[in-house]
């Protein structure tokens, strides 16, 4: 069996897989509300007391979210130390992984089914080609996929904290209010939920009646309502607000397609990209993703898809444990 997790500030994913030739196939699943536990060591000793302990797991992989040293890490929002050699030495389990949030993420994107994407754009797909993900949801991820032998290879970056680069005038202010607030702007003030906050700021000059930003509890739930807002027209500047954010994140998404050369395509995963789908489809995100001449024809060509699985995550970490357990056993892996 294969262990994965989906280790996030919010929620943790762990789920049992059976390995398989193209997809691991998810036995046992548990959701677990992070914060209420005070490790993950905690929270694995539940799942696996549960589901008939680790003596029958191959392989973990981990996606964290937040920075690996070592195989070391600690988490970004949640006062946790994963050490993967711990939790090894704590399970028996012969091999533990600790991954990047997206490139765990990413380990998903070769072995997805049509209906788990909506294409934004066909494009021509380069089966030789390189491909990448780029993922808004509390924060902005941005992860290649080399490919290597007709096998896809993931690579984590910090792209989401790369210099904010606007293209209109209105971005241009958004970039100066950004700069003012907050001293700099990296991508992910304007691509994530919080960035999503600080554009509604940027479009209100007066309060907004359909969203609460006064309060802590307000603010947890802002990103939410501007987006019911704007999807349903009861507010204009939430309306410009989701424009200017789908047209940023395109754009964006262009840049990760010129720089990873993502003729195998360009994935748009995270949180937010399902529920705001309608308006990704409007033509406002690919019309910025284009918009790259001199290769502007280049990037017309790059496939270009939003996932819609919700459990991306988790899928891609049982991926990376499967490709684990295979080179213990000398196999080779369908995905990729």
């Amino acid at each position: 069996m294969l262990l994965a997790g989906d280790i996030g500030g919010t929620k943790t994913l762990l789920g049992l897989f059976a390995p398989e030739a193209d997809r691991p196939r998810l036995v046992a699943l548990d959701s677990f509300v992070t914060r209420d536990h005070a490790s993950l060591d905690a929270i694995l000793a539940a799942f696996l007391g549960e589901h008939g302990g680790p003596a029958a797991v191959g392989a973990a992989s981990f996606g964290v979210a937040g920075p690996i040293v070592d195989q070391v890490a600690r988490l970004t929002n949640v006062p946790w130390l994963v050490d993967a050699a711990a939790i090894g030495a704590a399970t028996g389990i012969p091999r533990v992984r600790l991954l990047n949030d997206l490139e765990a993420m990413a380990y998903s994107i070769p072995v997805l089914r049509d209906d788990e994407l909506a294409v934004l754009q066909q494009g021509r797909t380069a089966a030789d080609g390189n491909a990448a993900l780029i993922a808004a949801g509390t924060g902005l991820g941005e992860a290649l996929l080399h490919n290597l032998g007709g096998r896809l290879v993931p690579s984590p970056t910090e792209g989401g904290h790369a210099d904010f680069a606007p293209r209109t005038p209105d971005e241009i202010a958004l970039l100066q209010a950004l700069v003012s607030r907050y001293g700099r702007a990296d991508y992910e003030r304007v691509l994530s939920g919080p960035g999503l906050v600080n554009v509604h700021r940027f479009t209100h000059q007066r309060p907004c009646q359909a969203v609460d930003t006064a309060t802590d509890a307000g603010l947890a739930q802002a990103p939410a309502q501007i987006t019911h807002a704007a999807l349903e027209k009861r507010c204009p500047d939430c309306v410009r607000a989701l424009e200017l954010f789908v047209a940023v994140y395109g754009a964006e998404a262009g840049n990760l397609a010129l720089r990873s050369v993502a003729t195998r395509g360009l994935y748009v995963g995270g949180g937010i990209a399902p529920k705001i789908l309608p308006a990704l489809q409007d033509g406002r995100f690919v019309e910025a993703f284009r918009a790259k001449a001199p290769l502007d024809g280049f990037v017309s060509r790059v496939p270009v898809a939003v996932v819609l699985n919700e459990q991306a995550g988790l899928l891609g970490a049982a991926v990376h444990a499967g490709r684990q357990r295979a080179a213990d056993h000398g196999q080779s892996t369908g995905s990729g």
